[in-house]
């Protein structure tokens, strides 16, 4: 994959490890590519993710259960689930598919290569090509130079940059200039790393600013304003103020010359991170971000379509069907995107395997876990608290999606036997309540994980 780009010393991961016995899955009557890394992919980072929680112990916790057992729970759930699946609330435009993870085995499909509008389950695929690309100890970095008596704060793309951070930019800032005798300057924001912002094919009108804001490379405590990069540049400017340095005249927007001196400069969290919040909280501003971002490092442009390109690469890449795999955007935002119930257990299926666990792993560790209150699995969101969800409560840890239309949930759940199993949901048109929809998908990863017996 030639356009994916990585540093000079770059660490490369291939095959190895547990689970090297996987075999392609079988997915209604079409068979998915195996996943196959015969061809190893460059990442920009040699951190090694923490092991994720489903990954612990599988080998020691499988070998104390008897396959007879495993098959018969296998079994019922399966059975549990076609007949769940069918419960009038979800309506008929519904999909899913649930995968052993150890065994590689499909264990039970419905429509499972239907492809419906998946909301911020998109953002699983997202978090895969920036992972892939960027490495997951990619920091986004914040500039502040100095030209012709102009401070320029140069956005990098950090959706997580605060007021503090800004603070201490400006701090930074107002130290030198106070050792070359400077007691007044200008501010200018430079967010040139990326294009002027378009909507997404698919967006509605009323997204803005409220659902996502214009995307840019410049934002501050994730404002929900139409131009984030002269917010940002007017709190920095505060903070100047504040600093004792005289800001003359508003804030402006100019592109920093290759002449201004370098002044200070600030760092993102590590990417893995940032993947985690925004999976955590379904960040639609991060993974809009994130996908351009992506597209940058990847040599291309920050755009909606280049991005989408190379998330599609990835995926390939790695073996994940794509079968009418359709992106518009990376948060899911976007009423034309479409991708299979197949395809997310696929990209969870990948992210769960201790092989890619150092690039991928901060995506298991992302996902909202069940009654947690950190995320939007939580029980006051009305998130598995329900007669037969509730036993699934801190067991089942899934991304959540949500448009006017479409609701999904995909993810991992640990059986009592021991049994890593992948999952996706995914329901588009059903007319009856958002919360009645939310509740009996709930019931359907109950069951997956067994508790719902």
């Amino acid at each position: 994959m030639s356009d994916i780009t990585a540093e000079a010393d770059a660490p490369t991961f291939t095959p190895a490890g547990r689970r090297s016995h996987r075999k392609p899955k079988q997915f209604g009557s079409g068979a998915r590519r195996a996943i196959v890394l015969a061809m190893a992919v460059p990442v920009a980072s040699a951190a090694l993710a923490a092991p994720s929680a489903f990954a612990a112990d599988t080998n020691t916790t499988a070998a104390t259960q008897s396959d007879t057992d495993t098959d018969a729970s296998d079994a019922q759930m399966a059975a549990n689930l076609e007949t769940r699946v069918l419960d009038a609330r979800l309506g008929t435009d519904v999909s899913g598919v649930v995968l052993d993870a150890d065994s590689d085995q499909t264990l039970w499909g419905h429509n499972a290569e239907t492809a419906l509008m998946p909301a911020s389950n998109a953002k699983l695929a997202t978090s895969t090509a920036a992972l892939t690309v960027l490495g997951p100890n990619h920091r986004f970095t914040t500039k502040v130079v100095y030209g012709n008596g102009t401070l320029t704060l140069v956005g990098g793309g950090d959706r997580s940059l605060t007021t503090a951070d800004l603070t201490e930019l400006a701090q930074t800032a107002v130290a030198g200039l106070k050792a070359a005798g400077l007691t007044t300057v200008k501010v200018a924001v430079d967010d040139s790393l990326f294009p002027e912002p378009t909507m997404a094919d698919g967006w509605r009108d009323d997204y803005y600013p409220s659902e996502v804001t214009p995307v840019r490379a410049l934002v501050v405590d994730g404002h929900s304003v139409m131009d984030t990069s002269i917010d940002a540049g007017q709190v920095f400017a505060q903070q100047l103020t504040a600093a004792g340095v005289t800001v003359d005249g508003d804030v402006t927007r100019a592109k920093a010359s290759v002449t201004d001196v370098p002044v200070a400069r600030h760092q993102s969290a590590p990417l893995s991170e940032l993947v985690k919040t925004m999976l955590t909280t379904s960040n639609s501003n991060y993974a809009e971000t994130l996908l351009r971002m992506t597209a940058l490092g990847a040599g291309r442009q920050a755009t909606f379509e280049d991005g989408d390109a190379v998330v599609r690469e990835v995926l390939e890449h790695y073996g994940v069907t794509l079968d009418n795999f359709v992106l518009h955007d990376g948060s899911g935002l976007s009423r034309n995107d479409r991708i299979t119930a197949a395809t997310l257990a696929d990209i969870l299926d990948l992210a769960s395997d201790p092989r890619h666990e150092r690039v991928l792993g901060s995506i298991i560790e992302g996902l909202p876990i069940a009654g947690d209150a950190a995320g939007t699995l939580s029980t006051a969101l009305g998130r598995f608290d329900g007669e037969h969800s509730k036993c699934a409560v801190g067991k089942v840890h899934a991304k959540t999606g949500t448009l006017t239309g479409a609701i999904a949930l995909s993810g991992v759940t640990r059986t009592d036997e021991g049994e890593l199993r992948v999952f996706s949901f995914v329901e588009n048109g059903s007319t009856a309540s958002p919360t009645d929809i939310r509740d009996a998908i709930d019931d359907l990863a109950a069951t997956v994980n067994g508790c719902y017996a």
